[in-house]
């Protein structure tokens, strides 16, 4: 074996991780605006559990498909959480104006 020098490999970029998290924050957003539109409201509440559901899968599935170890659990968790807020807040506003008389 020879000796090729002082070579050095590149060393690689760690993705963002972060970006995640917003993926399953818009993919939870656009899930809830469209079980609240789409869906008759005495069927709202069931869908939008059906949805939250998905919601855990997809956040387990895009932390492990960056393949990080550090900070996973704390990753996922931010991701579920912000999910359920949002989700929260919209189901909130669905549930307001069903209230409103038309």
């Amino acid at each position: 074996m020879r000796h090729n020098g002082l070579m050095t490999q590149p060393a690689l970029v760690p993705r963002n991780a972060f970006t995640g998290v917003v993926v399953v924050w818009a993919v939870s957003f656009l899930a809830a605006v469209a079980v609240g539109i789409f869906v008759a409201e005495e069927w709202r509440m069931p869908w939008m559990l059906v949805a939250f559901g998905g919601v855990i899968v997809l956040s387990f599935a895009v932390q492990l498909w960056y393949g990080l170890t550090e900070g996973f659990i704390l990753r996922v968790g931010g991701s579920i959480l912000g999910s359920m807020l949002l989700m929260g807040v919209i189901s909130f506003g669905f549930g307001v104006a069903a209230l409103i008389p038309t």
